[in-house]
């Protein structure tokens, strides 16, 4: 038995604990087959355990190295990551490329930092708009524990893909420092994820994911940053304790995002099949989009965003997963409000309650308003702009979803 943390006695279920962030370390096991496969539908027993959307993040550098902490939701055997080139318009090499848990800031847990193979290879690289699943790594990764991915490549150049508001602390610097542990090297603090878009393990039988297909109040703006604190982590939390087998979660949330229209990120519609759909185990869609194209002003109906809701839905339901949608929230008071986008924020969430469409409904609108003015956001829900809730209002929306609702094998479709 090799142990993921060397010189660390095996225990039950091969546990260490990190106490400086009270997470879950694990000792890996072998005896896992690698698999390269390249999407979900060759990843047999694969469940999304994180995910970030994918967007270009400015222009990658050469001789780069990152070192990005995620939080993982679900947990398994045998991890993978999902290096991703979606915005480069040239391929992209990756030499080195690490995971292990983490300690404290940029410090691993001691002997915790194991490399990655790509087809048995140390070297991956990846042609302009191509994604690529590492080897499966033996052992066991808990749930509700930091992984970090240290990556490095050489020869990055034109435009970086990552997700640009990640709510956490991650760390960059020049060279190679992928195989080091300890913190010294990895002088930069950054907020944003580099290249790395998705992580997966193998969990028990008949278990499942969910991918939240959404904006900024997704994406976790408002909440506090490092603490795990945006509302799909409140849904992760309840997930672990509740008697379903939907334990994954994969937050597909782009500050800014639209469902219909291209700008901060490609629209919902867009990038559904790469950011949802491939995503492996994923048996519910969590639809929760639409006041960026109503707030905008450029003449988008209601008709137009319930044309745009229908279509995620038949795309969905076609791969043989649920799709359950969500009411926009209030927003008055932001800048953009104004009554004619009220009247179809009112009009959309009418079809989401009533329509029979999708397969279930959390009403966010009836969970975040104000008693006292409905087109509001509830003060004390309120993180300070009238538009994206607090901590407190992340959690509530968290526990407003039935449970039950995500919990699909998937609806009969042609």
């Amino acid at each position: 038995m090799r142990a993921w943390f060397t010189g660390v006695r095996p225990l039950t279920a091969l546990v260490l604990i990190a106490a400086v962030q009270a997470a879950t370390a694990t000792a890996y096991a072998a005896g896992a087959a690698p698999d390269t496969a390249p999407s979900a539908a060759r990843t047999p027993g694969h469940v999304v355990t994180w995910g970030a959307s994918a967007d270009r993040v400015g222009d990658g550098a050469a001789d780069r190295g990152y070192r990005l902490v995620v939080h993982t939701s679900v947990a398994g055997d045998d991890p993978r990551i999902r290096l991703s080139n979606a915005f480069g318009d040239r391929p992209i090499t990756f030499d080195n490329v690490y995971v292990g848990i983490q300690e404290q800031g940029a410090a691993l847990v001691r002997g915790s930092n194991r490399p990655l193979t790509f087809g048995g290879a140390r070297t991956v690289t990846l042609p302009a708009g191509a994604t690529a699943y590492s080897d499966a790594l033996p052992g066991r990764l808990p749930a509700a524990v930091n992984l970090v991915v240290s990556l490095h490549t050489p020869d990055a150049a034109g435009p970086a893909t990552g997700h640009g508001m990640a709510m956490q602390t991650s760390y960059a610097t020049w060279g190679d420092h992928t195989a080091e542990e300890d913190a010294s090297a990895w002088p930069e603090r950054i907020g944003s994820w580099y290249y790395v878009d998705a992580v997966s393990v193998r969990p028990k039988a008949a278990t499942g994911a969910v991918a939240v297909l959404g904006d900024s109040i997704t994406d976790g703006w408002q909440s506090t940053a490092d603490l795990n604190r945006r509302w799909p982590d409140y849904l992760a939390r309840r997930l672990r304790t509740a008697a379903t087998t939907v334990k994954g979660v994969a937050n597909e949330g782009i500050s800014g995002n639209k469902v219909l229209a291209d700008g901060a990120g490609q629209s919902a519609l867009h990038r559904l099949d790469r950011d949802v759909l491939s995503q492996p185990g994923v048996r519910t869609v969590f639809l929760f989009e639409g006041v960026n194209d109503i707030k905008a002003h450029t003449g988008v109906t209601s008709q137009d965003l319930i044309a745009g809701y229908r279509e995620v839905i038949r795309r969905a339901h076609a791969e043989g997963k649920c799709v359950v949608g969500a009411t926009i929230a209030p927003f008055k008071g932001w800048s953009e409000w104004d009554e004619a986008a009220e009247a179809v924020r009112q009009e959309v969430n009418a079809f989401v309650r009533d329509s029979g469409e999708f397969d279930a409904v959390t009403d966010f609108d009836r969970i975040l308003r104000s008693p006292y003015d409905h087109e509001r956001i509830l003060p004390f829900f309120d993180g300070g702009d009238h538009l994206h809730p607090n901590d407190k209002g992340m959690q509530a929306m968290a526990d407003a979803v039935d449970l039950g609702s995500l919990d699909c094998v998937g609806p009969a479709r042609p």
